[in-house]
């Protein structure tokens, strides 16, 4: 593996989560899967309820610190964990902050409009745009910007999801990450699995194996916001746009990317009852949290592959825990009665 620490020194980066994040060992779920699962805590950064988006924000807000900025703008649907992240970041980095979120799952119940990110994205002193379902949330953050350049701020746009090239060097620096937890305990894991919505992560760390010499293969998503094949091109196009900030001279393999779309039900956002299953075996099984939009959606494709033979028998796999706590309380309808 080519020396790493050089990889990301040429890139403004906002320190915002004692890394490395621990790596667990499920016992009881692993024995009744005949697999051997760990999980990847990314739900336990800390800063502003904890999630993965800190990893991209830490470069995020490099960049915005590095430009001048004094605002933060970026876009979400209405309980983005970004958006929750992206406001938690600013308030601690002094920056005023203003979200531009959509209504695009049909939820709208009290909890849902009220509750989770949306009630952390104003505890953490930030500008809800709360916009109709339909409404053009890329060309109303357009337009907030401009206002405020106007007005003299000086305004920084952070991406959908954090899905930028320099995003997603977040995860990619977490897969230098993983692999020096491997070596360290001596662990190899065959696959490590994911939530695939706006790509960012998934992206990074492909990005981050091609650059280290390791195989991007491995790295397998359910996506939970884009038709398959779309996501697939958004995540192929984020990592080898990723790569070339890292490693100019490697081309990104052509199977590089591997996106399953099993788990992505109605739509984003929407609950599946092989969500809701995974989510509570989860629960019961390991006492561990994992959210309704992202993690859940995920875990039930990592337990279905498992159940139906796509994973070998004994196969060592790592599943990235993303966050996304606060969006269960959101939820709280969709799970009564169960």
């Amino acid at each position: 593996m080519p020396r790493s620490a050089s990889l990301f020194t040429a890139f403004a980066r906002e320190r915002l989560l004692d890394a490395p994040t621990p790596i667990q060992h499920l016992a009881r779920l692993s024995n009744s899967l005949g697999i051997d699962i760990h999980v990847k805590r990314d739900d336990l950064t800390g800063l502003g309820g904890g999630g993965n988006k800190l990893r991209k924000l830490e470069f995020l807000l490099g960049e915005a610190l590095a430009q001048g900025a004094d605002t933060v703008l970026t876009v979400g649907a209405l309980q983005s964990n970004h958006a929750r992240l992206t406001a938690a970041v600013a308030a601690r980095a002094g920056l005023q902050c203003e979200l531009v979120l959509t209504r695009s799952t049909g939820r709208d119940d009290e909890d849902y409009r009220h509750n989770g990110n949306v009630l952390l994205d104003r505890l953490f002193g930030a500008r809800v745009h709360a916009l109709p379902a339909g409404a053009d949330a890329a060309a109303f953050a357009a337009a907030r910007r401009a206002e405020l350049e106007r007005r003299g701020r000086r305004v920084y746009l952070a991406p959908l999801g954090g899905s930028s090239p320099a995003g997603c060097l977040g995860y990619a620096a977490a897969a230098l990450e993983i692999a020096r937890q491997e070596r360290a305990s001596g662990l190899s894991f065959d696959r490590i699995i994911l939530p695939n919505g706006s790509g960012g992560t998934q992206a990074g760390l492909v990005a981050g194996h091609a650059a280290l010499g390791l195989d991007p293969g491995r790295v397998r998503a359910y996506t939970v916001l884009a038709p398959v094949e779309t996501a697939r091109a958004t995540t192929r196009r984020l990592a080898a746009e990723t790569l070339a900030l890292l490693r100019p001279a490697l081309a990104l393999a052509e199977d590089a990317v591997h996106i399953d779309g099993s788990q992505l039900g109605p739509g984003y956002g929407v609950p599946t009852e092989a969500m809701h299953a995974a989510l509570s075996e989860m629960a019961i099984r390991e006492a561990l949290l994992v959210d309704p939009v992202y993690g859940g959606k995920a875990l039930a494709g990592l337990l279905a592959d498992a159940r139906e033979g796509r994973l070998a028998p004994g196969a060592r796999v790592l599943f990235l825990m993303t966050g996304g706590l606060p969006g269960l309380f959101a939820y709280r309808a969709a799970f009564e009665g169960r």
